[in-house]
């Protein structure tokens, strides 16, 4: 190998500045990517008969290859080729070959049909010219992500084997200086080969099915660097306070360097921040790889006065500093490195009850989220996962957990800059938890030597790629069970090399292990239908006390508007077997339990409509009394993760809002119960309480508590003045026994600052009959009711007229409609529904960002909200207004241009 000329010294030079908007900043240069994410085509190695040195020679001619992006799936690059009709409705996807297995099932452990066109590799191909610049350099080759082995070559040379790339959440820098033609065209061939049972891959345990190549393919970015002959990795600062003082912030700077020479190399290593520079000499020996710290012990300048701090949603800024490492030698830069980070510190203790507080800079920090899927087949889609962290931010959520499903680069920037914790770790239901055997978890093959390579090394790409993000919360060894103690001593052996700065635990179970002892979590469901009562009902399981990291009450079936985006007009009523295959797997494959729910509760469902209405309300009831449960009984419940936030696809089962981004009832009333300031009722103990989640003294304060029969009249009111203390809650109101009251009944709670202005308002729907529980027939999944609440008479609500108006102002690519919705009529509005749609196609408008939604309105109550979306959303079409209700007919109008 031809070296990289060495004179004089080395330095590492980083510098910290204000990553503002409002500031000015001084952009350092970082070593820029070439990434190759166009112009890929794909073919299976079935039907290529040569060898990866010709195919990946200039002058190979692929011959009905199919057109491929990067990063993608081999099924997902097919179906954007119309090789197989739309997969995520009716039943599609079972029409792709090798889709025959077992519905409902966990693929992931399950071999390929012995007809499956996914059995065997396939190949990527590209072509590209690198820039001239990279002679006379290192030539750095770069995978994200392959799922699960591959070979590549690089211009009729090969440059890795399937043993040595191996692993989903491997992270592959290959240095191809040998192989590379800069200035000139290159031509790039990888096989992928699919993940087996026994490998420690992708899976979707029971939360939709599996494409049938079991999401095989380069599923994360492809690019490549240059450097000298060391390159910089991985920059990192971490922080601590000297609690519970914030007013210095103690930094310690770590960054990871490699000499890719044969030479023993010696410099000096440099910092520079705020202006001061310090330094330390370094040597790194011939291929050495070495962390270099810079600790505020050894160099006082890091002990950073006043600094500007990072805070989850809610709790404070998002300020982030701008951190650039580079090496340099005799003037001349070797490579570079710049990143963003946040000064916080995440700490977590263990109460008297040995549930799990999670602190930041001090502060308790009440953690509500939901899980996160990704697309069903990988598909890299940024303005989507923008889209989503709004919606995340708009529902007043905090957290997302990630179980297994580790995402890009770009997803840990999006919840640096939203505020939103990341939880983060293995994945249960496979391979990832196939240790050895055991009879309380599935059995299957065991971990080999390669299985403990693999994992090793992943926990290792992951930590060195997350540690610096100001978002990560913590780290899950294991999802549903802790591994055994050498592999849990592996993964917190990495972790402390690695210098992880936040907490980790061994699963997110309450199971407890011999090397970390009590985990302060619990994964007791339920994730099946249960009642608004069962959450602080309930003392053992899923009930508001601990730390749950993943609970649900139940399906999320999507307005009918999704229904019939998903379904077969011919199969949309009444249920069949193409809803059931929108649901999930194993327990969780049917509706069963809580259409049976909804039919006692509400009344039996006319028809696809009428179920999708009434679902809507089941998720808002549902979601808004788990989160308010948690909410209200803070800290002795320290968190809870929804089960799930989002879908793989179009789906009835757990979510927030549905594949297509179109936000249900569920969405809405988790956005009720989560806000930082909040009135709220208990079902259980039927009392009122305001929840004040800030930092903020709030003084006095007015509540109005009223509650209406069937038909309105009014049967209780009262009126409250009082403070509310900075995360706290006021004193519980009763809600007497009310004589002689209909069955089903309202009651409205208005919360109003000392300005009279609205701070909080809350409408609930409820019977005087209460769901009752049949706690003795508890499972892992749910606790069934023996009789249900009677909410019957809301079907007999006389009809409501209402009065609508809209205009909209267009600014920096997004429309914002100011919308009048008020009810003239004599009697209650009920669950008021409103959508965006384009005026010629009359499809919704998403996403959508609501200032609220299915909201009710008293007679003579007006409401004035807005409504926030792309006006590349509306296609070329004017935004309309559609309003229905659960007693109004719909009416549409058009959203007119802003005075």
């Amino acid at each position: 190998m031809k070296n990289y000329l060495v004179s004089g010294i080395m330095i590492l030079l980083i510098s910290l500045t204000a990553f503002a908007s409002n500031s000015s900043r001084r952009e350092l240069l970082q070593t820029k990517k070439l990434l190759l994410r166009k112009g890929w085509s794909i073919q299976s190695s079935a039907q290529v008969k040569e060898t990866g040195d010709a195919i990946s020679k200039n002058n190979y001619q692929p011959q009905h290859w199919y057109p491929a992006t990067v990063p993608s799936t081999v099924v997902g690059n097919l179906v954007d080729d119309k090789v197989y009709p739309d997969p995520l409705v009716d039943k599609n996807l079972r029409l792709i070959p090798g889709c025959s297995y077992p519905i409902g099932a966990n693929f992931s452990n399950l071999p390929m049909p012995e007809d499956s066109p996914f059995r065997v590799s396939w190949w990527y191909r590209t072509q590209f010219r690198l820039p001239a610049s990279y002679g006379a350099k290192n030539v750095w080759l770069n995978f994200e992500g392959i799922n699960f082995r591959a070979n590549i070559w690089l211009n009729g040379q090969q440059v890795a084997t399937s043993d040595q790339i191996a692993g989903t959440f491997r992270i592959h820098e290959l240095n191809v200086r040998n192989a590379a033609l800069p200035g000139e065209l290159n031509t790039l061939a990888v096989e992928v080969f699919p993940p087996q049972p026994d490998d420690l891959a992708w899976t979707w345990v029971d939360w939709n099915p599996m494409p049938p190549d079991k999401n095989m393919g380069i599923f994360r970015d492809v690019f490549f660097t240059s450097s000298g002959p060391v390159t910089v990795r991985y920059p990192q600062v971490a922080t601590h306070f000297d609690l519970p003082s914030l007013k210095t912030a103690h930094l310690t700077v770590n960054a990871e360097l490699h000499n890719a020479t044969e030479k023993e190399i010696a410099g000096t290593a440099s910092v520079r921040l705020a202006g001061i520079r310090l330094s330390q000499k370094v040597t790194l020996g011939p291929g050495e790889t070495k962390s270099v710290s810079f600790a505020p012990g050894d160099f006082p300048h890091l002990n950073y006065s006043q600094p500007r701090l990072w805070w989850p949603l809610h709790m404070g800024g998002q300020d982030l500093y701008r951190l650039a490492a580079e090496f340099q030698i005799a003037g001349r830069v070797s490579d570079r490195q710049e990143t963003r980070f946040g000064i916080r510190e995440i700490t977590s203790e263990l109460d008297s009850q040995n549930h799990r507080i999670f602190k930041v800079n001090g502060r308790k920090v009440l953690v509500r989220g939901g899980g996160w899927s990704s697309d069903i087949f990988l598909r890299s889609l940024p303005e989507r996962m923008n889209s989503e962290f709004e919606y995340v931010k708009d529902m007043n959520l905090n957290a997302i957990r990630l179980e297994g499903q580790l995402q890009p680069d770009s997803f840990f920037d999006l919840a640096d800059q939203y505020g939103i914790l990341v939880m983060a770790g293995w994945c249960c239901c496979s391979h990832w938890e196939h240790w050895e055997h055991r009879s309380d978890y599935q059995t299957g093959p065991t971990w080999d030597k390669e299985d403990y390579e693999i994992a090793a090394k992943s926990q290792a790409d992951q930590i060195r790629r997350l540690r610096n993000h100001a978002s990560l919360l913590v780290w899950l060894n294991g999802s549903d069970n802790p591994p055994p103690p050498d592999v849990e001593q592996m993964y917190i052996d990495i972790l402390k090399k690695n210098m992880w700065p936040n907490p980790f635990l061994s699963s997110a179970t309450a199971k407890p292990t011999m090397i970390t002892g009590a985990t302060g979590v619990k994964m007791e469901g339920p994730y099946e239908w249960v009642p608004a009562s069962y959450w602080l009902a309930d003392k053992k399981l899923g009930g508001a006390h601990g730390f749950a990291t993943e609970i649900s009450p139940g399906p999320a079936v999507p307005p009918i508007e999704t229904l019939r985006r998903m379904l077969p007009e011919d199969h949309l009523w009444p249920i069949n077997e193409f809803w059931t295959y929108h649901a999930g797997g194993e327990q969780f494959k049917d509706l069963k339990v809580f259409t049976e729910a909804l039919n006692a509760r509400y009344g039996p469902a006319a028809g696809a409509a009428d179920y999708a209405m009434k679902s809507q309300l089941m998720a808002y009831e549902g979601q808004r009394a788990m989160f308010e449960a948690y909410g209200g009984n803070r800290y002795n419940s320290s968190g809870v993760i929804q089960w799930m936030l989002n879908n793989a696809w179009p789906s009835m089962i757990w979510h927030l809002y549905d594949y297509y981004l179109m936000p249900g009832g569920g969405y809405f009333g988790t956005r009720k119960a989560c806000e930082p300031v909040h009135v709220q009722y208990s079902y259980e103990d039927k009392t009122v309480i305001a929840v004040n989640t800030t930092q903020r003294l709030l003084r006095d304060l007015k509540l109005t508590v009223q509650l209406y029969d069937i038909n309105l009249a009014v049967r209780f009111s009262k009126v409250l003045r009082f403070d509310l203390l900075a995360d706290s809650n006021s004193l519980p109101l009763l809600i007497p026994q009310i004589p002689d009251l209909t069955s089903a009944y309202f009651l409205s709670m208005v919360l109003e600052d000392s300005k009279g202005e609205i701070v909080s308002s809350n409408f609930y729907w409820l019977s005087t009959k209460d769901d009752v529980l049949d706690w003795q027939k508890s499972t892992w999944y749910y606790t069934p009711a023996n009789s249900y609440a009677d909410l019957t008479q809301l079907q007999n609500l006389q009809p409501a007229k209402l009065a609508v108006s809209a205009r909209a102002m267009r600014k920096n690519g997004r429309e914002t409609a100011q919308i009048k919705v008020s009810n003239p009529s004599s009697g209650l509005a009920f669950f008021i529904h409103l959508q965006i749609k384009q005026s010629r196609s009359e499809r919704n408008v998403l996403p959508v960002i609501w200032q609220d939604n299915y909201f009710s309105l008293m007679p003579g109550e007006g409401k004035e909200i807005t409504a926030a979306y792309r006006v590349t959303d509306l296609a070329g079409s004017k935004a309309v207004l559609a309003v229905d209700a659960w007693n109004s007919a719909p009416v549409m109008t058009r959203i007119l241009p802003g005075r």
